[in-house]
């Protein structure tokens, strides 16, 4: 019965096979028919019979992981083995071959070899690299294969370009690789004798020099220390001496070769001439007896056998050192804090160190603690400089600036404060209060000033605003310049204080020219200003408020809210500016105030720790009422347009395409920094101040982003004109008497207020 024609049934090798493709075995070189494929694969890919195929690269056993390439995988993996070669030696009689040790490094990423011999002292041979990275061929007749890392191992002999390299051991990666990939490491070997390194090393101990001497090497000293220096303060007092006074020093000691300098510390106006060095380098003994005649101090010591000294002569070595001169030096481990030491017969007393020689000492001596030595000095009375008094012509800067140098010089201004608190656009950098003359003249005492403070150079301009059928004529009241406080001497060696702007807050007194002023209200801006920059205003600091608030309420926090809700007939928690100010009153919190009945409500008969100016920061931040738009949009459109009218601007399709390209989500809104950029960079001509507030009232959405298409509509005074009016810059409002009606405060929520100051809400009571 005959077995079907199925796969695995038959015999017939060519069943199911695609590829019937011929490898090209023969070709002509130089018109010689030859075989040039001896290695290709038959009829479609198959090995010949007896043929096998040879890896050109090394194979590594698959484990587990990526199949990372090789020269990923084993980058800067490197085998190093340890090897010998023999070299012949012809034509010499000492020596018939050599013995030379190298490392041959096998690179696993590329299959490449280097041996490099190391360099010998002496040797006489040219070393280093014996053959540079590459891959080697094997030896005819494999020539046309490489060597692979199966090739390696100790105990084999590797023929690498007719010299044969013994390998005889390896290093502890290469040992740990070649087990992991299951190679039988043989037993480790020795190189043989060198006979020619024999015969060397047999010559050099046989020289000796006809004159023994010492070696003294030093330089392994210079080059573990050099540029390491220990530096000590010292202290020599030298009172005893005629003309003497103590006098400080600094020790420094040279570790590279164990010598010491000495310099002095000379205060200015000491009287003494300012020399370089008071020691100068040099090896430092401790005890002088005087000094020797010259060779008669030296390091070696000779022994005259016969003849004179010098030409002619003979000497050796003392090795006995026989009448030698012996001095003892300084050392490093003679330098303590505390130690004295004799330079030159003078004291000197160790009393500190630098941080270096703390960590030198405690590394090489485990010493922990360096005390430091305090020495009685006496400093002398030191005078302070006094300057002539003020004389009366210009300004006191003006006049001390004339004493300071032989060529006078105007006093420097502060320029920078000038630049940060100059007007910028709408910030004016202005703090302006209203103020009422304390005096108990009739006609003087319905009078109105308006104290304007200058932050850029602390200068101050009182103005009187005209009021009619007063008898008063107004204007400028003081010209604007800075003020100095009272009860100062005129003519004074010291420069005299002027009114700051901390000084000048809602409720103070202040003494101008003898005109004392009572400050009872201030501007909106004034007030947001000292909120914004607590730290330099203290009365507008919320923080040390309501620490005065708690240390004055002390622990009492069910009878003050007993208190305040008692007064709040709504019982909502919030009540008005008046009544919020008379319950501080009459619970003995606030002071006797200093405002009209106009700006406060009836007078406190006990004084108290808050003034006016807190009161009212205390009741701004805790308003209940909603801030309103400070601009009017319609009014800010039409300036806006006026502007880019005058300029004749009429690109707004230019802009709108920019913003759009800006707009990477398609969404219609842009953030206010990219559009202002994008302003920027179309010349736009609208000032920033301008564009800043316009942006204010643009529409958004909740991320704080401007829909620009809105915006450009609003500003395009070509198809969307609005009304013009006149555009006005900003200047200091003259007819301004107090805080306007939609700016001032009217209701407290003092239960906010209870709750910071005690911590814990109202209703929990």
């Amino acid at each position: 019965m005959a077995l079907p024609y199925l796969p695995g049934n038959s015999f017939n090798a060519n069943l199911g096979k695609t590829k019937y493709h011929k490898s090209h075995h023969f070709d002509v070189a130089n018109d010689v028919s030859m075989l040039v494929g001896e290695h290709k694969p038959g009829i479609g890919g198959e090995p010949l019979p007896f043929q096998k195929s040879k890896p050109r690269q090394s194979v590594f056993p698959k484990g587990e992981g990526s199949n990372l390439p090789a020269w990923v995988a084993f980058d800067r993996q490197v085998l190093c083995f340890d090897a010998y070669y023999q070299e012949a030696v012809v034509e010499r009689r000492e020596e018939q071959y050599r013995v030379r040790d190298c490392k041959i490094y096998f690179y696993l990423e590329d299959d490449s070899i280097q041996v490099i011999e190391p360099r010998q002292k002496n040797a006489g041979v040219p070393q280093g690299t014996i053959i540079r990275r590459h891959r080697i061929p094997r030896p005819p007749p494999n020539d046309d294969d490489f060597y692979t890392v199966e090739d390696f191992n100790i105990g084999e002999e590797i023929n690498l370009y007719s010299k044969v390299f013994k390998i005889i051991d390896c290093d502890e990666f290469t040992h740990n690789f070649l087990k992991k990939m299951g190679v039988r490491i043989g037993q480790k070997g020795t190189s043989p004798n060198d006979p020619y390194q024999a015969v060397r090393k047999a010559m050099d101990e046989s020289m000796q020099p006809l004159r023994p001497y010492e070696k003294y090497d030093t330089l392994k000293q210079f080059l573990d220390h050099d540029r390491h220096v220990l530096r000590f303060f010292c202290y020599w007092d030298d009172t005893e001496n005629m003309f003497g006074d103590p006098r400080q020093m600094v020790l420094h000691y040279f570790l590279a070769d164990d010598t010491i300098e000495i310099r002095e510390v000379i205060p200015p106006n000491s009287g003494r001439d300012a020399v370089p060095v008071f020691v100068r380098r040099g090896r430092l003994p401790k005890n002088v007896e005087g000094l020797t005649q010259p060779g008669v101090a030296t390091d070696r010591t000779v022994l005259n056998v016969f003849g004179p000294m010098g030409h002619g002569g003979r000497y050796i070595l003392d090795s006995l050192k026989t009448g030698a001169v012996h001095q003892d030096y300084y050392k490093d481990s003679d330098l303590t804090l505390g130690a004295v030491v004799n330079v030159w017969g003078r004291k000197f007393i160790v009393c500190d160190c630098d941080e270096f020689t703390k960590e030198y000492y405690r590394t090489k001596y485990g010493i922990t603690e360096f005390p430091a030595i305090t020495y009685n000095r006496d400093k002398g009375v030191r005078m302070e400089k006094e300057w002539p008094p003020y004389n009366g012509f210009g300004s006191e800067e003006d006049s001390l600036c004339s004493c300071q140098g032989l060529l006078p010089k105007p006093p420097k201004r502060d320029f920078i404060k000038f630049m940060e608190k100059d007007r910028r656009g709408l910030d004016s950098n202005v703090l302006r209060f209203l103020a009422r003359l304390e005096t108990d003249k009739p006609i003087d005492k319905d009078r109105r000033f308006i104290i304007s403070y200058f932050l850029s150079d602390d200068t101050i301009l009182v103005f009187e605003p005209p009021v009619r059928n007063s008898g008063i004529i107004g204007g400028k009241f003081m010209e604007r310049g800075r003020i100095k406080k009272p009860d100062q001497m005129p003519y004074s060696t010291r420069l005299s204080e002027y009114y700051m702007a901390p000084d000048l807050y809602v409720g103070a007194r202040v003494d101008f020219m003898k005109f004392k002023f009572v400050l009872l209200d201030a501007d909106e801006y004034a007030f947001r200003y000292m909120e914004e920059h607590p730290n330099d205003f203290p009365k507008c600091n919320m923080q040390l408020i309501i620490e005065k608030l708690r240390a004055k309420l002390g622990e009492n926090m069910d009878d003050v809210r007993a208190f305040f809700t008692k007064n709040d007939a709504s019982g909502s928690g919030v009540t008005s500016y008046g009544q919020f100010r008379d319950l501080l009153c009459q619970y003995n919190l606030a002071g006797v105030s200093t405002l009209d009945p106009k700006y406060a409500g009836p007078k406190c008969l006990v004084d108290g720790s808050l003034t006016d100016q807190e009161i009212m920061t205390l009741a701004r931040y805790f308003s209940a009422q909603s801030q309103e738009a400070g601009l009017d949009s319609t009014k800010l459109m039409a300036i806006a347009q006026e502007q880019l009218r005058k300029r004749n601007y009429e690109s707004f399709n230019n802009l709108l395409d920019s913003l759009v390209h800006q707009d990477k989500s398609k969404s219609g809104y842009i953030a206010p920094d990219v559009l202002r950029n994008v302003f920027l960079s179309h010349h736009v001509p609208l000032p920033d101040d301008i564009l800043r507030a316009v942006l204010a009232l643009a529409p958004t959405n909740d991320k704080g982003e401007v829909a620009y298409a809105d915006f450009l509509n609003r500003i395009n005074w070509r198809d969307y004109p609005v009304p013009p009016m006149q555009y006005q810059p900003v200047h200091p409002d003259e007819d301004w008497q107090g805080t306007r009606s939609k700016n001032e405060v009217t209701s407290v929520n003092y239960a906010a207020l209870l709750e910071a100051v005690f911590g814990q809400p109202a209703a929990a009571q």
